[in-house]
């Protein structure tokens, strides 16, 4: 499975659209969103990760948000959903179901608490990378837990996992899996930010929140230093963080979900307790993301 399976290029987290309730998932709009980003040159998809809001939803949600995109993209590009639950069993469950719904591949952020060490973190994805035939990508933030380069090595050895979504600024350590590794662990660069920095570290694809609304200034990111053209991929990266720095400020999530709200996306606001935008707040941060020249010429 890990020569067969290889994911590359940009990948949007896909925000998770939801009605007016704040919880149920808005399939017109999910489908409408998707089709722009395959017609924007999206590589792939990550879901319900923390853009997607997955570990707040309601698992019934989750499922439903994993059936509709995997309807909608029909094999055209990779579906990776991201799993992580509470607890164990919900997770397995989400990754069982997964499978069954047509899923490419499963993702999921370790247990998280002062009391789980390493040995518990490599147990929780053997059993979850046990449960199903899907490959599986850790999902590696240090607001969760420190994971080392040799711990995610160690990971890489069961069977089915494949990679990382590297969501930390230490490129230093991620230079270090790759080797330790000999590049046969896929690394997917999580900070926006920080895109350039990853490819040149050895990343293989990057996944970000930001994508959804500046998604083919990623592409051509991507394309330029693939490409050779490094002057010209920094550059762009100059351009997104330009606007990167209003989304932060207003929380990224909300945030997001009120510029593709002004691209003609209703994707609703974002789950309760994060800040929910009223008219003013939605006209003081379209001025301050206006101000940096978004939305960009591609």
């Amino acid at each position: 499975m890990k020569g067969n399976f290889k994911i590359e290029g940009i990948l949007p987290a896909i925000v998770t659209p939801l009605e007016a309730d704040n919880r149920t998932v808005n399939e017109a709009v999910t489908r409408k969103l998707t089709e722009y980003f395959l017609e924007n040159g999206a590589n792939g998809f990550y879901i319900l990760g923390g853009t997607g809001e997955g570990i707040v939803l309601d698992i019934n949600e989750r499922q439903r948000m994993c059936e509709i995109m995997v309807d909608q993209v029909k094999g055209r590009k990779p579906v990776i959903d991201h799993v992580a639950a509470i607890n164990i069993t919900d997770a397995i469950q989400l990754a069982k179901h997964a499978e069954k719904a047509g899923a490419d591949a499963l993702a999921s952020v370790p247990p998280t608490g002062a009391f789980f060490d390493e040995e518990d973190i490599y147990q929780y994805y053997k059993a979850l990378a046990g449960s199903t035939n899907l490959p599986v990508f850790v999902y590696y933030s240090p607001t969760s837990v420190t994971m080392s380069a040799k711990l995610l090595a160690r990971i890489f050895e069961i069977d089915n996992v494949v990679g990382v979504k590297w969501s930390t600024y230490n490129y230093y350590e991620m230079m270090h899996l790759k080797e330790i590794t000999h590049g046969e662990m896929m690394v997917i660069n999580g900070p926006d930010e920080m895109l350039i920095n990853g490819l040149a570290s050895g990343a293989d694809a990057g996944v970000g929140a930001t994508y959804n609304v500046m998604l083919p200034q990623f592409v051509s990111l991507y394309n330029e230093f693939k490409a050779g053209n490094v002057d010209k991929a920094r550059e762009i990266q100059y351009t997104v963080n330009r606007a990167i720095r209003p989304l932060i400020k207003y929380e990224v999530i909300p945030s997001i979900k009120a510029a593709l709200g002004q691209m003609g996306f209703a994707v609703g606001q974002a789950t309760f307790p994060m800040r929910q935008f009223d008219d003013k707040m939605t006209a003081d941060f379209m001025a301050e993301l206006k101000a940096t020249g978004w939305p960009f010429n591609k």
